[in-house]
């Protein structure tokens, strides 16, 4: 332990120092043998023009399918995130079907989704959006039809999936326009938004304001897309104690996860429920691999064959 926290202090992950506006924290990634900082607080950039080389070459793709990978990062940061494992799903909207799921109780509108719901062929499932008491909060489109009004927020986005299977990004104030819900065949709304604007952090990530608890730690799941239209889904397992304790609800800030999902590669990119909701199933059969949450979502998003 004391050979641990000795490489956090030089990688400059605890200790003290003038105060930047950000929390102060700093990110380091398990690769080559060591501990390489590749994040911190103080020096946080305003747009991430392009994937991190020294996160990125700690990736190690397993395909599971056409179109479908996964990776895992070791990170280590401060406080309760000192040891963070964080699995990336890879996948390719021209090579999957996306649509969303949904699960209520018979008896009651309550919500019922876990991955035991997912579909036998689903190479891809996790929870989506975030959810106000038993309902997905926001806009919500299945298979065509509006089931839920958009909501208004300074920092929702709208993940929209058009009749053609391509991906767009929205803000709230943009789905007042016909034409952004025209053609819509599945469609969410989540928040808060990592990053907008080919790369940029929204201000409110940037600074203490009244949006976001810019210190709060949590387990945490995020979806993104790159420049060249792959989608990454990211989730984050506390890692102190191997899968045993990797539910327990500790892990990354919000500017932290608008970091990561940068770093990868990550043009657009939206928070999703996280916590003791986040869960993620990736592969089929024998090689399916899951990540269960504790408690039932209303909403998943799953990809299949096409």
């Amino acid at each position: 332990m004391k050979g641990f926290v000795a490489a956090l202090i030089a990688l400059g992950i605890t200790g003290s120092g003038s105060a930047p506006t950000l929390p102060n924290s700093a990110l380091a990634v398990w690769r080559d043998g060591g501990w390489h900082r590749w994040w911190r607080s103080s020096a946080a950039p305003v747009r991430w023009a392009a994937p991190d080389p020294t996160l990125t070459g700690a990736l190690a793709w397993r395909p599971v399918a056409d179109g479908v990978a996964w990776a895992e990062l070791r990170l280590a940061g401060s406080g309760e995130a000192w040891r963070t494992r964080a699995i990336v799903a890879r996948l390719d909207p021209t090579r999957v079907r996306l649509r969303l799921d949904t699960a209520f109780a018979k008896d009651s509108r309550r919500a019922a989704w876990s991955l035991a719901s997912a579909p036998a062929e689903a190479l891809f499932a996790a929870n989506a959006g975030q959810f106000l008491y038993t309902l997905p909060w926001g806009w919500v489109v299945l298979d065509g039809r509006q089931f839920l009004a958009p909501g208004r927020g300074p920092l929702a986005t709208a993940f929209i999936v058009d009749s053609s299977g391509a991906i767009r990004w929205a803000p709230a104030d943009a789905l007042a326009h016909p034409g952004t819900r025209r053609g819509v065949a599945a469609a969410f709304q989540s928040y808060p938004t990592l990053l907008e604007d080919d790369g940029t952090i929204p201000p409110p990530l940037r600074a203490p304001g009244p949006h976001v608890n810019l210190g709060h730690r949590d387990a945490r799941l995020a979806i993104g897309q790159t420049r060249d239209g792959i989608l990454l889904v990211a989730l984050t397992r506390f890692d102190a104690a191997g899968d045993a304790l990797g539910q327990v609800p500790f892990g990354l800030t919000t500017p932290e996860m608008a970091a990561l999902m940068g770093a990868l590669g990550a043009r657009d990119a939206v928070m999703l429920d996280g916590g003791i909701s986040a869960q993620m199933q990736i592969g089929q059969g024998p090689s399916r691999v899951r990540w269960p949450g504790l408690r039932k979502v209303p909403l998943a998003l799953i990809a299949e064959p096409r």
